[in-house]
């Protein structure tokens, strides 16, 4: 198995965030999904987001589960193949019931993210970059 990271989230109701994450590129896993409890919620071949519910969350923790609308516990950056598709994923988690730029948007001409919000209040940070030109700042810093 190749190396992977699954990302669990805590969510009041599991088919409102499915359809969420579906509506801004994710892909529903169904043989990892339970109506009203989980849905493995696919970004890439190596990212799976388990959505479940808070009560299925809590069976994994003796902690307290956060209010995302309220605390922060963790910014999940996602990124993107241009400027273009950084804009399209926010406007369409607006569309899908998110909340868009919460932060402030980060143009650095190189480097260039915005964020939202899901309707649970998880924060994402959509981001694209140019790692030539990146890579390029760095070298002419180093000397």
């Amino acid at each position: 198995m190749p190396k992977m990271i699954f990302v669990n989230l805590p969510v009041a109701d599991v088919e409102k965030s499915v359809a969420f994450y579906e509506a801004i590129g994710f892909t529903k896993d169904a043989r990892f999904s339970r109506p009203g409890s989980a849905a493995a919620m696919v970004w890439s071949d190596a990212i799976v987001f388990m959505i479940l519910s808070r009560g299925h969350f809590a069976d994994f923790t003796a902690k307290r589960i956060v209010d995302t609308k309220n605390e922060v516990e963790v910014l999940l950056c996602l990124s993107l193949d241009s400027r273009h598709g950084v804009d399209a994923i926010v406007e369409k988690a607006l569309a899908a019931g998110g909340h868009a730029d919460p932060g402030p948007k980060q143009d650095h001409g190189f480097m260039y993210g915005r964020s939202f919000e899901d309707p649970d209040g998880h924060v994402f940070e959509p981001m694209w970059m140019d790692v030539e030109a990146a890579m390029g700042g760095q070298r002419t810093e180093a000397a």
